[in-house]
């Protein structure tokens, strides 16, 4: 079975490792958002891709849900000595995937080719693939301007209000080779729950992704990442509060509706089944707390029954 997965970073890595745990014969080939990809201290840091990458090789620090277990940061306290800002918290052993890309890519390396070399070198046998091969940004308005999504969400901690988010340079972006072939030629496509304003929604942006998926023959089936009327973590509440959306499942049903089978949401919701419903999309109910590796399978096999 071809299984294409949309993902962003925490909640998707625990999905993607639950599906990496199923059956044997699945093949899984994920997309991961590029949108929060950063210059930190000259070097080209792709916090999604590689939290993704690190979970599909048994090398995410579950703790902290990014970067690697065991970590040091004496590179980090070294920098702080010159004057260089601190807030992005580089591990050095992470340090070695951003030194490794950053080569590639001023080697006149493409994006995907940086990325397949990184999840080679981790012994990752799923196909990992960034969104673009183009540079696209998420930036976010608020009271003091714009800021980059790492400034916003780390820097900030995403305590500052939102009024408005764009997808810089989307629109001249165009899907990196195997995305659309991998979403046209998919079993089932799967939605992460990851935040649908900045992790799915720069996806999304990407010109003919949301055409890929209203053409693809395979069910599409997203995990609602809301659980009452808040996020199980990250600010998604908040941002699509700010963009007028219901804070619940049921917006993120109307978020994707249009392309969108079905919505597998928290059973302790069940109450707002009828109004994904009627948002067109067909509700799942399942227990979406992923605490534990079978908590991940679990979710991960309730996922692909509601493709069937």
């Amino acid at each position: 079975m071809k299984v294409v997965a949309l993902a962003g970073g925490t909640g998707a890595a625990k999905l993607v490792r639950g599906l990496r745990g199923l059956d044997a014969g699945l093949h899984l080939t994920v997309i991961v958002n590029t949108g929060d990809d950063a210059e930190i201290w000259g070097l080209h840091v792709s916090p999604d891709l590689d939290t993704i990458a690190y979970a599909l090789a048994g090398a995410l620090d579950e703790t902290r849900g990014w970067g690697l277990p065991d970590e040091s940061f004496r590179v980090l306290d070294a920098m702080a000595r010159f004057g260089e800002p601190t807030w992005f918290n580089l591990g050095d052993r992470d340090l070695a995937t951003h030194l490794h890309r950053s080569r590639l890519l001023r080697r006149g390396h493409t994006l995907s080719e940086a990325t397949r070399s990184i999840a080679r070198a981790l012994g990752v046998a799923e196909v990992v693939l960034p969104m673009s091969d183009q540079p696209v940004r998420t930036r976010l308005r608020t009271a003091d301007g714009w800021l980059d999504f790492q400034e916003y969400f780390v820097r900030e901690k995403a305590q500052v209000a939102v009024a408005a988010v764009e997808y810089v340079g989307a629109a001249e972006a165009a899907p990196a080779p195997g995305v659309l072939t991998a979403i046209g030629e998919a079993d089932v496509v799967l939605i992460c729950p990851s935040n649908p304003v900045t992790s799915i929604g720069p996806i999304l942006a990407v010109p003919g992704v949301v055409d890929g998926l209203a053409r693809c023959a395979a069910p599409v089936v997203a995990v609602s990442p809301i659980v009452g009327d808040d996020a199980v973590s990250g600010p998604a509440g908040r941002l699509m509060a700010a963009r007028g959306v219901p804070v619940s499942s049921t917006g993120v049903a109307r978020m994707y509706a249009g392309w969108l089978d079905a919505l597998v949401f928290e059973a302790s919701d069940g109450n707002l089944a009828p109004a994904i419903q009627a948002a067109g999309v067909r509700p799942v109910p399942a227990a979406t707390m992923m605490r534990s590796r079978e908590d991940e399978r679990a979710l991960a096999r309730r996922a692909l029954e509601a493709a069937r």
